[in-house]
């Protein structure tokens, strides 16, 4: 992989250092470097193609699945879940987590990995959820695990014997409130300067905070190797890949 253009660094790092508030949005792609595969949604990791039960992966991982069949939505979970397995955050999650302790840093993640929490950033809006947090469906009982090799499938409450499922936003279900109301109350206290990282930008609450701020004149940066729904609003673009793209950034905001 090429390097990242040493000029466009340069003029971000200038940004950076007017800069006090911070977003990062980020995508499946600042997973990449820890050896998950990048996917639009979780449908990427099929190829387009049906499973094995003839439904599409959207179908399979729908919530109106896991209630009328929790075992096929519980078979495409783990297997997300296993290609997650033994990985850990990359450089590129450092860094971010690192910047708290110069700028007042928020990131918003569709990610499911638990990678920026793993990483230490505080101020995180897992707006997808994180695949580690499960919770019964009908009675007070949440848990963590680190992965899932001792649950049996699809899992039930220890309590109560209801299904267990994960905290994630399966297809067709809405987004979490809670998520929602702390995205929108760090959007009206602004930001000086707005990353899009690893993210093809297709939901309109991934991509709109990029627009809006291109539109207020708030500078923008996208790290993406590829052209995405954003790249037209963005002021810098890095076509390189995530963790090579931030050491850069931060190696020149040391020298």
């Amino acid at each position: 992989m090429t390097d990242p253009d040493s000029t466009l660094v340069a003029q971000i790092v200038e940004e950076l250092r007017r800069a006090r508030r911070l977003l990062f949005i980020t995508g499946a792609g600042i997973s990449a470097d820890s050896g998950l595969p990048t996917y639009r949604g979780i449908g990427g990791l099929y190829n387009n193609q049906t499973t094995e039960e003839n439904f599409s992966i959207e179908t399979a991982l729908s919530g109106s699945m896991l209630e009328a069949n929790p075992a096929i939505t519980w078979k495409y979970l783990h297997q997300i879940e296993n290609s997650c397995r033994g990985a850990r955050f990359n450089d590129a999650h450092a860094i971010i987590a690192e910047w708290q302790n110069q700028f007042d840093v928020c990131v918003l993640t569709q990610n499911i990995d638990g990678f920026h929490r793993d990483a230490g950033s505080r101020n995180l809006i897992e707006i997808h959820g994180d695949i580690h947090d499960l919770y019964c469906t009908r009675c007070n009982y949440a848990t963590t695990v680190a992965d899932y090799s001792e649950l049996d499938l699809p899992p039930s409450c220890p309590r109560c014997h209801a299904l267990v499922r994960p905290r994630v936003v399966l297809f067709g279900e809405a987004l979490p409130s809670h998520a929602i109301q702390h995205l929108y109350a760090e959007l009206d206290r602004g930001f000086d300067l707005v990353f899009t990282i690893g993210t093809t930008s297709v939901f309109p609450y991934i991509a709109g905070p990029v627009v809006q701020a291109s539109q207020m004149g708030i500078p923008t940066v996208e790290i993406n190797p590829t052209d995405t729904n954003v790249t037209r609003f963005v002021d810098y673009k890095l076509a390189t890949g995530a963790a090579a793209s931030l050491r850069a950034i931060r190696t020149a905001c040391q020298g």
